[in-house]
C-alpha cells in the first residue's frame, strides 16, 4: 500500500509536467497571438445597447412631494447664465449699492450634497440638481423662492463617488419642462410644476458619451420644446423632444470629439441659428434646425479641461477662454464658398487673460472676468486690451461672477462676496461681506426678483440684495 502510493506520487506530477510542455508548444504554434494591452480608464465601462451580453437596466426614479407651495414672486433665471445666456440680470428691482456690516439679509439657506450645482428659477420655484449620498441618487429638488422649502423632489439611483464634488450643473426650465444633467451624464426631463418624469436618458449607454474627468459639467439647454445636449459620442450634439424623449436630430462628429465641462451657447449669423460648443479637440457650430455642422475649428482647444463656455460677442464674433495656461482667443465667423469658417482675430496669452472655470461676461461692449494667473477681476476691451484690474488686494480665486443693475457681483473661493460697479472707468468697489463660511464656493450665481442665490461645496443661500427691502 505504501509502495503503490509512492509510485503514484512520483509518476503523476512528472506526467503532468510533460503534458503541460506539449500543450504550451502546441498553443504557441497555432491560433492567433494577441498582445496584452494596458488598461485604459473609461474603456472598461459596460457596453451600449446591442453590444455584448450585458443587459440594459432602465433607470427608474421616485417622486416625493411635500406641502410647500411656490412663491408668488416675479423674476426668473431659467438656465445657466440666465434668460439670454449672458450672465446678466436686468429685469428686477433696483439693487442696493451698500450693505450692512454683516452683509445682505439671508432669506433662507439649505444643505446640499457636495458639489457646485447651482439653481434655475421660474414662476417662484427654485430648481437644483443635487446628489443625495444617503439614497445614492441624482435628485432634482424644487424649492420655494420665498423660503427655500422643498415642494417636490425626483431622484433616480446612480452611484457617484466623491471627486472634487459630485453635482455641478444648472438645470434648464420652461413653463412645461425642467431638464437636468447628472454627474455621470444621465439626463432627466420632468414636468416643471409637478415633478412627474417624462423620460430619463443615459448618454453613455445610449449615445456613446464619455463621462468627463471630475464628472459632467455641461448645463442643458431647452430651445422651444427641444432639449439640446452635447453627447460627444456618436453625435457631437443631439436635439430631443422634451415631451416624448424622441431624438429629433443628431449632428455629425467627424473628429470623434468628446464631451467637456462647457455648455452650449446659441447664436445667429448669416441668417442661421446655431449652437456653439467647445468639445475635447476643438469648437463647432451646429445648425439649430437640422443638426448639420456649419463650421468647426481646431484652432481653439484645451488639453486638460474646458470649463468656460463660449462668450457670444455678436456680428459673428466669439470669445473663447480657458485655464491651464490656455489663455483666450477671439474668433470671427466668415462665409467662404457657401460654408462658414472660423477665423482667429487675436489670441491672448495666459498672463493677459484666461479662466479655469467661469465664463466671462460681455456688458456694454466690454468683457469682465477673473483672470486665472493673478486671480484679479479685469475689464477687457473687444480687442483684448486690459482696461483695468482689481489690484493685488482684491483677488477672487475660481469663484463666480455676474452683472445685475449695472453692478458686478463676484465671490471668492471661501464665500466672500464683493460688489463693484460694472464700468470701464476703473475698479470701483462698493461693498463686501462674508456670505458663506465654507470653501470651494464655485457654483454659478443666480438672480431673480432681487434675490441672489449662491452656494459653496455643501450649502446654498438666498440673499436679499434689493435696495428697498421689506
Amino acid at each position: 500500500m505504501y509502495v503503490r502510493n509512492s509510485l503514484a506520487e512520483t509518476i503523476f506530477p512528472g506526467a503532468m509536467a510533460v503534458a503541460g510542455i506539449v500543450l504550451l508548444v502546441l498553443w504557441t504554434r497555432t491560433g492567433t497571438v494577441h498582445d496584452l494591452q494596458a488598461r485604459v480608464p473609461g474603456l472598461d465601462r459596460p457596453p451600449g445597447p446591442g453590444v455584448g451580453d450585458a443587459p440594459v437596466v432602465p433607470l427608474v426614479g421616485k417622486l416625493t412631494k411635500s406641502d410647500s407651495k411656490p412663491a408668488d414672486l416675479p423674476g426668473s433665471w431659467p438656465r445657466f447664465r440666465g434668460k439670454r445666456f449672458d450672465g446678466i440680470a436686468d429685469d428686477g428691482p433696483t439693487l442696493a449699492q451698500t450693505w450692512p456690516k454683516d452683509g445682505p439679509r439671508v432669506l433662507w439657506s439649505i444643505e446640499l450634497g457636495e458639489g457646485y450645482a447651482s439653481a434655475a428659477v421660474l414662476a417662484g420655484r427654485v430648481y437644483v440638481l443635487d446628489y443625495d449620498r444617503q439614497a445614492a441618487a441624482d435628485t432634482m429638488r424644487c424649492l420655494s423662492l420665498a423660503d427655500g422649502k422643498e415642494i417636490w423632489r425626483y431622484g433616480y439611483p446612480v452611484v457617484v463617488k466623491r471627486n472634487h464634488g459630485m453635482s455641478r450643473t444648472v438645470p434648464a426650465v420652461t413653463e412645461k419642462y425642467v431638464v437636468g444633467i447628472g454627474p455621470k451624464c444621465h439626463v432627466s426631463c420632468l414636468n416643471a410644476k409637478t415633478g412627474e418624469c417624462y423620460w430619463l436618458m443615459d448618454m453613455v449607454r445610449e449615445h456613446g458619451a464619455t463621462v468627463p474627468p471630475w464628472y459632467a459639467g455641461q448645463c442643458p439647454m431647452i430651445d422651444g420644446d427641444r432639449a439640446i445636449l452635447a453627447t460627444g459620442g456618436k453625435a457631437l450634439l443631439i436635439a430631443v423632444d422634451c415631451r416624448s424623449g424622441e431624438v429629433i436630430w443628431e449632428s455629425p462628429n467627424p473628429r470623434a470629439w468628446r464631451q467637456t465641462h462647457g455648455s452650449i451657447m446659441p447664436m445667429e449669423f448669416a441668417g442661421r441659428r446655431m449652437y456653439v460648443y467647445c468639445a475635447r479637440g476643438g469648437g463647432a457650430g451646429i445648425a439649430a434646425d437640422d443638426g448639420s455642422m456649419l463650421w468647426d475649428t481646431t484652432d481653439w482647444k484645451i488639453s486638460i479641461a474646458t470649463g468656460p463656455s463660449p462668450t457670444i460677442i455678436g456680428d459673428g464674433k466669439i470669445f473663447f477662454s480657458g485655464g491651464y495656461n490656455a489663455g483666450a482667443v477671439m474668433m470671427q465667423l466668415e462665409e467662404q464658398g457657401g460654408r462658414l469658417a472660423a477665423k482667429t482675430l487675436f489670441r491672448l496669452k495666459p498672463k493677459q487673460f484666461g479662466s479655469t472655470q467661469q465664463t466671462p461676461v460681455l456688458f456694454d461692449g466690454y468683457l469682465y472676468g477673473v483672470r486665472e494667473k493673478d486671480k484679479q477681476l479685469v475689464c477687457l476691451d473687444l480687442e483684448g486690451s486690459e482696461v483695468w484690474k482689481s489690484g493685488s488686494r482684491n483677488k477672487f480665486g475660481l469663484g463666480p461672477y455676474m452683472i445685475a443693475d449695472e453692478l458686478i457681483f463676484v465671490m471668492d473661493d471661501s464665500g466672500l462676496l464683493t460688489l463693484a460697479e460694472a464700468t470701464p472707468d476703473g475698479y470701483k468697489q462698493l461693498a463686501q461681506a462674508q456670505v458663506l463660511d465654507g470653501h470651494d464656493a464655485w457654483g454659478p450665481m443666480t438672480m431673480a426678483a432681487g434675490r441672489l442665490i449662491l452656494r459653496d461645496l455643501t450649502q446654498m443661500v438666498c440673499l436679499d440684495v434689493r435696495e428697498k427691502q421689506q
